[in-house]
């Protein structure tokens, strides 16, 4: 269980290991194991907030479980080194459990502190709980988390779990899966995946036409649609004025040239590593194209992808994870990591009877009168 003070520990383990073993530019400081069942929600924060800023690396691996305020703190250890790749810094391994669940308060602390007055009771509950939300909402932006997060964690019945099952959950939690394998889908599919993680908003699957460009005219045709949207734009200058010489968009040579120095020089055009999917939208009848994505064959985290907007190419909105870009080939609903098909409470509820909470927990709590207040 995660109990007062062990952020403090946690904190001068961190200090002499960054002084004997200092990290190397770029690098984690060190990997951390996480095996809890919750406890302290204040301490799990401040563990949270210690990896982070040591720069640690926090796993849960296949055979441990991770609640309540261990989860909170494992958000806060997903470090990446500069030059990441799968899965040297992803934090839960395939079978491990994470799920979060809302903090309580400790019915028999907050009875003890205001025996005889059951008003400043009412208020001292009043202001814990306040302060256990102020808490969590200060923590999740410095995680980078959006305020759904916190909302759907405190809208939950204290006894009832949230898993971090799916891949839309592992991205927005910033987590990513030891031991994801490509999927068994085909390139196009796998393509209208990352085409639907890149946009801003997810559309449903069943709005998306996807259809391949040959591999020897792939160029010249996202070339053409710079062109279509420097038209558009009515833009003037010497690349208009190369993009429409029948010379240049003609000769392969020159086509192959001018690809690869407008991508040198930051124009929005995928890198061709393998097959090439032209992903389009149909929204109400009108069909337009709203991607282009090139996917390598071999390597699951290689891929281009570029978005088609209103003036022209331009970047993805939404970026995948540099440590684990293959989970932009599956669709956000996609099940990760399997909630067991057990209540995990049944199984942990011997370990946590009798053992009296902190006035603000997030830790597993038996589903009895009382007990997870």
């Amino acid at each position: 269980m995660i109990e007062a003070g062990d952020a403090e520990k946690l904190r001068e383990q961190l200090i002499k290991l960054q002084a004997s073993s200092p990290a190397k530019p770029g690098m984690p400081l060190a990997t951390i194991e996480l095996s809890s069942l919750g406890g302290n929600l204040s301490e799990g924060i401040r563990i949270g907030e210690l990896l982070r800023s040591f720069r640690v690396v926090a796993v849960v691996r296949k055979q441990d479980v991770c609640l309540s305020a261990c989860a909170l703190a494992l958000l806060g250890g997903n470090t990446v080194r500069t030059a990441a790749a799968y899965p040297s810094d992803c934090n839960v391994e395939i079978g491990g459990k994470v799920a979060f669940h809302n903090f309580f308060l400790d019915r028999t602390a907050l009875r003890d502190g205001t025996y005889d007055d059951p008003v400043a009771s009412r208020l001292q509950g009043f202001a814990d709980a306040r302060g256990g939300a102020a808490m969590l909402i200060r923590y999740a932006a410095d995680m980078g988390l959006t305020p759904a997060f916190v909302a759907n964690l405190m809208a939950r019945p204290v006894e009832e779990f949230q898993y971090v099952e799916t891949i839309g959950e592992f991205l927005a939690l910033n987590l990513c899966p030891v031991g994801l394998e490509r999927p068994v889908l085909p390139m196009s599919h796998q393509a209208v995946n990352v085409c639907n993680n890149s946009l801003a908003t997810p559309a449903p699957l069943s709005a998306f036409i996807v259809g391949p460009i040959t591999a020897p005219q792939v160029r010249r045709y996202m070339l053409e649609r710079v062109q279509d949207g420097m038209n558009a734009a009515k833009t003037r200058g010497k690349l208009a004025d190369q993009l429409a010489t029948w010379s240049v968009m003609r000769i392969q040579e020159e086509v192959d040239k001018l690809y690869d120095d407008l991508r040198a020089a930051g124009v929005a055009l995928p890198e061709l590593v393998g097959p090439t999917f032209e992903v389009s939208l149909n929204q109400s009848g009108r069909i337009r194209p709203a991607c282009y994505v090139s996917l390598s064959p071999t390597d699951p985290d290689r891929y281009g992808v570029v978005l088609l907007g209103e003036r022209g190419l331009t970047e993805a909105i939404r970026k995948p994870p540099a440590n684990a870009r293959r989970m932009f080939l599956f669709d956000h609903l996609t099940v990760a990591n399997q909630r067991p098909s057990f209540d995990l409470l049944d199984v942990v509820r011997p370990d946590i009877e009798g053992r009296q909470a902190a006035p603000l927990s997030s830790g597993a709590v038996p589903r009895r009168p009382g007990a997870g207040e």
